[in-house]
């Protein structure tokens, strides 16, 4: 295949927009051609350009056989209004491709783009360190309740000491200590971005997630304030999708069953519902993965072959968006998957198939960067295609992580009741040693040649007790 496969890392839109530039221009084949009465060399036509990026970019394996024409067309029209290509007079703008008569060359000047400075180390997002127990000082203090037995989330743990949970009277009033809500928002950002590292394989997030942008909060929202779908519920109704908007989905989802409204079905209906939820999506002021989040997503591209990888990437991703961002990405995808699946439901559009309709409406407005050099036609319908083809995991919250968090807290809990109450701490939990005392070791089992012997012998008559007489 053409070009290299650029896996995860800072800059990869750039890297990959340099590699294809250079790649366009060092195989575009280039000849003589006449146009007006006048000889032009090292020249081609806009046909020929599309023809072959089209098949360029096709047998590129950071893009794949997926690319359409349409993408590649879009493609070039970039190239000419960023001078990667000129008319042979010199001039840069849109222009019609397919259009035979208008002749192009390549402009003398670099076209690349320059990859980014590296800031200082001391002004990078660099991952905030996870607070240590003793760290955690500020408590909050509820009222004196009866205390209970903790409630542990390690298993091991709990199977260790759940004996010994009970020796404690369960009515003595203590005064109850946990975490302060700021630090274990702080641990849940530290351990998420943490755990997107080691999925990637980066030795940083610098150049990739400016982690200073990113909030705790938004983390443990989407983690926590879910409904039994696994979608996220808002606390601010203002910031989710219009009614009229959820309506318009839910009927095209469930097509033909999810009309709720009632309303007539006139020939064409579900033409008009699609092109509803399309332009309310198209509407939107910056797409749903937003531009901050652009980097880390277009790097997880070089991971979608190894799906699980892949898909674990994803999950983690989409846990930094804003929750009204992951909730209408939930529902989309949700749309967009069951539309693809529904043979009943009616073709959408005359030229192209559902799938590839929706792919295209709703690309931009799931992934796009804020630089209009860059390749978000093809970097999205990439992604894309590979969220509906896992929808049902890509936006789940990462078991792994879940459990990896919730363990932590629980160490950070156990620590702080020991060291506010260490004799309650010391009765309640006990040692391995002290265990063994008070729970000593059962005798080993006979060994098989004993067993074996013993069963050897012959049955002994069944003898009468004199205790079973009344």
């Amino acid at each position: 295949m053409d070009g290299n496969m650029i896996g995860p890392g800072p800059y990869r839109a750039t890297k990959l927009w340099n590699e294809t530039v250079k790649l366009f221009r060092g195989g575009m084949p280039l000849r003589r051609h006449w146009a007006h009465f006048r000889s032009y060399d090292n020249s081609f036509t806009g046909s020929e350009a599309v023809d072959y990026l089209h098949e360029l970019l096709k047998r590129n394996q950071n893009f794949g056989p997926e690319v359409t024409r349409y993408q590649s067309l879009q493609l070039l029209r970039k190239f000419l209004k960023n001078h990667v290509i000129e008319d042979v007079k010199g001039r840069f703008g849109k222009e019609d491709f397919d259009d035979n008569g208008r002749l192009y060359r390549f402009p003398p000047q670099s076209p690349l783009k320059p990859l980014p400075r590296r800031v200082p180390v001391s002004q990078r997002g660099f991952i905030p360190p996870i607070p240590r127990w003793d760290e955690c000082g500020e408590t909050q203090v509820s009222d004196k309740i009866p205390m209970k037995p903790l409630i542990l989330n390690s298993e091991s743990w709990n199977k260790r000491h759940s004996i010994a949970i009970g020796e404690v009277p369960q009515c003595k009033l203590i005064q109850r200590k946990d975490i302060a809500p700021k630090h274990v928002d702080q641990i849940w950002k530290s351990m998420t971005l943490s755990h997107l590292q080691n999925v990637l394989g980066l030795q940083s997030l610098d150049g990739v997630l400016d982690s200073k942008l990113m909030s705790p909060k938004h983390i443990v929202h989407n983690v926590f304030s879910v409904n039994r779908q696994g979608i996220v519920v808002l606390k601010n109704k203002s910031e989710d999708l219009p009614h009229w908007v959820l309506s318009a989905m839910k009927c095209l989802a469930n097509w033909p069953n999810g009309n709720d409204s009632k309303q007539p079905m006139y020939p064409g209906f579900e033409r008009d519902v699609f092109r509803t939820v399309a332009e309310h999506f198209q509407r939107l002021k910056e797409p749903l993965l937003t531009f901050h989040l652009y980097e880390i997503f277009v790097s997880i591209l070089g991971l979608l072959p190894r799906q699980q990888i892949a898909v674990e990437a994803l999950q983690v991703c989409s846990l930094l968006l804003p929750p009204a961002n992951r909730r209408k990405l939930q529902l989309l995808m949700r749309l967009m998957a069951k539309a693809c699946h529904n043979p009943a439901l009616p073709p959408l559009n005359d030229a192209i198939g559902t799938r590839t309709l929706m792919v295209q409406t709703f690309s931009r407005c799931i992934l796009c960067s804020g630089d209009e050099v860059d390749l978000d036609d093809l970097l999205a319908t990439k992604l894309v295609n590979f969220m509906i083809d896992n929808h049902e995991n890509v936006l789940k919250v990462p078991a792994v992580l879940h459990k990896t968090v919730e363990d932590h807290l629980s160490h950070l809990r156990r620590a702080q009741f020991q060291r506010s109450y260490p004799d309650i701490y010391r009765r309640r939990f006990p040692t391995p040693e002290s265990e063994t005392a008070v729970f000593p070791e059962r005798p080993q089992r006979l060994r098989p040649q004993l067993m074996f012997f013993t069963l050897k012998k012959p049955l002994q008559p069944f003898q009468r007790s004199w205790s079973f007489r009344a």
